[in-house]
């Protein structure tokens, strides 16, 4: 069904493209200056007609990827606070859940560590950018013990009935990931 949806959206492109060459091929000045004025109007038509597709097609996907790349150089990745140190038993519990701390709205009062999530949004419209910050926060003091900064893109496709395409800051899922990088596992 999706093919089908992009051949159509096709055949209207070219349909259109199409249209207006013969507008542009009817028009045939007989003075020198009126044709070159013809010739650049048509190549202005034709640069804004493609410019405009690949700007549609790629060139908006293109533009806020690279934004997505210079936030995430600047300011995006882990950074680290404080480590604590655990005793192998609390490291081998949170490293059997897979390092899933609860969200600070789900967290109940006998959790000493929870995650604080804020979302800023760049870009709300087609493509949408955002800034996620995670934080690990202590609940006995409140100290925030390491942050996670990622930037992420996604949409600017073509519409229609597939998913929309996603770019963002490289992922920290590999060793030693940002959980890791907080918690160590110490002696008894």
């Amino acid at each position: 069904m999706s093919g089908l949806y992009l051949l159509a959206l096709i055949g209207v492109w070219l349909l259109v493209g199409w249209v207006i060459y013969r507008s542009w091929r009817r028009w045939q000045p007989q003075e020198a200056k009126r044709k070159v004025f013809h010739l650049v109007a048509g190549l202005l038509l034709f640069s804004l007609w493609f410019g405009g597709a690949f700007w549609e097609v790629a060139g908006k996907k293109m533009y806020w990827d690279a934004q997505v790349r210079k936030l995430c150089a600047i300011d995006g990745g882990v950074k680290v606070y404080e480590t604590v140190k655990l005793t192998p038993e609390i490291y081998e519990y949170y490293a059997g859940r897979n390092w899933v701390l609860p969200d600070k709205s789900d967290a109940k009062s006998s959790d000493e560590y929870f995650y604080e999530d804020d979302i800023i949004y760049y870009h709300r419209k087609d493509p949408q950018v955002t800034r996620s910050l995670t934080r690990v926060i202590r609940r006995s003091d409140g100290k925030v013990l390491g942050e996670y900064i990622r930037y992420g893109r996604g949409g600017g496709d073509l519409p229609g009935p597939w998913h929309g395409s996603s770019f963002s800051c490289s992922d920290i899922t590999r060793s030693p990931s940002f959980e890791k990088s907080i918690f160590t596992k110490g002696g008894k």
